[in-house]
């Protein structure tokens, strides 16, 4: 009998070209696929709750897929694991309603974005956190987060080449804080849009360090012009925080 089983994964993107697997790229899913299918003594295709561009981490990522198998909840994630590279860790498992979708039952997501403001930088963290060396005003930057609150069309803060039509999409939480010499964006969204989380942390950046006015953050998100707002921040400072899903999952 097949069952639908999700996973609770935490996994370090740096040697992986995201999650989804890609003709000739090292992706998470490909690894983690490969590995259920050793468990499980077949092939495994894994369902994600969302795309992460290439060295994007994740702290909580959701993924589901169909197996038959007798293997107990509460031991998957030890046999998955141990077939696992050290990146990549399953913290959880549950078998889960036929209905389920990683992707589609996501009712919101919640990104990080970590920020290491410093003149000179730490080489234990060159790859897990985006390297600023001009002091950020945090109050600025607050400041300027404040219009994309809400429900709007995020047009400005979306890359060129997305799949979509629909650039509507709902910020529910967005704050900034600092601690010590690390700064860390908080944002929580009904979905997000093709690199909008990375937009808004440059963009927010270019606010804490002077070059942009809070007012000009809302004048670009009213323009729905791309070149209006700032810069996209490289993706190892995103960390992938939690999906939601209507019914809490009991994770094993």
């Amino acid at each position: 009998m097949l069952h639908n089983i999700a996973l609770l994964l935490q996994y370090r993107g740096s040697a992986y070209h995201g999650w989804q697997r890609q003709q000739n790229a090292h992706t998470v899913q490909e690894v983690l696929e490969a590995a259920a299918a050793k468990v499980f003594g077949t092939a495994c295709a894994a369902t994600g709750c969302g795309r992460t561009d290439a060295g994007v981490h994740a702290l909580s990522y959701v993924c589901n897929f169909f197996a038959d198998t007798k293997i107990p909840d509460d031991k998957i994630a030890y046999a998955l694991n141990y077939s696992l590279p050290d990146d990549i860790r399953v913290l959880g498992a549950s078998t889960v309603d036929s209905r389920f979708h990683a992707r589609y039952s996501v009712v919101k997501k919640r990104y990080v974005y970590r920020i290491l403001n410093t003149p000179h930088g730490d080489v234990f963290q060159r790859d897990l956190a985006w390297h600023v060396r001009s002091r950020l005003d945090i109050e600025q930057m607050r400041r300027a987060a404040e219009p994309l609150l809400g429900e709007h069309d995020f047009s400005a803060f979306c890359a060129s080449g997305a799949q979509t039509k629909d650039f509507v999409r709902t910020v529910y939480e967005l704050d900034i804080v600092r601690q010590d010499n690390a700064v860390t964006i908080d944002i929580c969204g009904n979905g997000f849009l093709y690199n909008m989380v990375r937009i808004i942390a440059g963009t927010l950046v270019y606010a804490g360090t002077g070059r942009m006015e809070p007012e000009d953050v809302a004048d670009a998100l009213a323009s729905c012009d791309r070149r209006r707002a700032g810069i996209t921040a490289p993706p190892h400072g995103l960390y992938m925080a939690r999906a939601y899903y209507e019914s809490q999952i009991d994770w094993k």
